[in-house]
């Protein structure tokens, strides 16, 4: 509950008593302070007023001051952090995972285990909390850069920090993709995407199955075949590709696929999106990898908005 301070009276304020005394004092017949009585309350009022002053000016609106019975005082009862998956009244969505231990990793039967550390915390004497993490960059929901098939590619320098931003936010479409099946060229066509589509994220079973959500890597996962990489390449506009495992090609077709999203390197793949409970349609779509010089991978942050 927030405190109402009370507003301090002014230093000018404050001396009306003493202007308005010798006012009528300079109109009466008698000297001013004549009267003993009035001489002692003129002089204890002089001496009192600049405390008053002083007190008045420590008090204001900006910095009320709070005593100790106030209920402004903080428990840690109290502490207790939102974290939200939808923003804005179901207008922005997160498709991000959120990192834990316990999240898949690449071919790991036991998660990604521990991750983050604290060796610097206000707790041990130190001034700040500093954490530390170490994970593999294609954990979670992250992008891959051509790099990451192609070591020509990662030779040359095409890694995360020169992926093109334009292309990770803009308009994009989600899409529920037929169940039990890996995407292949009859399921892209389909799919029916009309041309002009650039961004597209591919919901499948994968998200029924919440493998995101199991700490045990599988590799019945829903991914890309070969041929279904093929037809998105030469029959639509799509430049952006999400969806919702740790890779986009299929376990039995995990390179080859790869290779054709990745040779022209205008393809841009993020993986191992967080998209159960977001309605299939069109949004706009924001992901932000992080700038890693050298890396041929990188967790993202991203989002949807209505």
């Amino acid at each position: 509950m927030r405190v109402q301070p009370k507003h301090p009276k002014s230093p000018q304020s404050m001396l009306l008593p003493v202007y308005y005394f010798l006012i009528f004092s300079s109109n009466s017949r008698k000297p001013p302070l004549h009267s003993p009585s009035m001489a002692f309350i003129v002089l204890l009022f002089l001496v009192l007023s600049p405390f008053s002053l002083f007190t008045a000016g420590a008090t204001t609106a900006a910095y009320p001051s709070v005593t100790e019975t106030s209920s402004c005082s903080l428990r840690n009862d109290d502490l207790i952090p939102i974290r939200r998956e939808v923003y804005d009244n179901g207008r922005i969505f997160d498709i991000s995972h959120r990192y834990v231990n316990d999240m898949p990793t690449w071919t790991s039967t036991e998660g990604l285990g521990q991750f983050l550390w604290l060796p610097a915390s206000i707790k041990n004497g130190s001034l700040a909390n500093n954490s530390e993490m170490k994970l593999p960059a294609h954990t979670g929901t992250h992008v891959d850069a051509p790099g990451h098939v192609f070591d020509h590619y990662f030779d040359a320098g095409f890694d995360v920090d020169t992926l093109d931003l334009e292309v990770l936010n803009g308009p994009a479409l989600l899409v529920d993709v037929p169940r039990e099946k890996n995407i292949t060229a009859d399921v892209m066509k389909s799919l029916d995407i009309p041309k002009g589509v650039r961004r597209v994220l591919f919901r499948t079973l994968n998200t029924d199955r919440r493998l995101m959500f199991k700490k045990e890597f599988d590799t019945s996962y829903v991914g890309f075949m070969k041929d279904g990489a093929k037809w998105l390449v030469e029959n639509t506009d799509i430049k952006l590709v999400g969806i919702d495992y740790l890779s986009v090609a299929a376990y039995a077709d995990l390179i080859p696929s790869h290779l054709v999203f990745l040779e022209s390197r205008e393809i841009i793949l993020v993986e191992g999106l967080k998209l159960d409970d977001v309605p299939a349609g069109i949004y706009s779509v924001h992901c932000l990898p992080l700038r890693l010089l050298g890396s041929e991978g990188s967790p993202i942050r991203c989002i949807l908005i209505k």
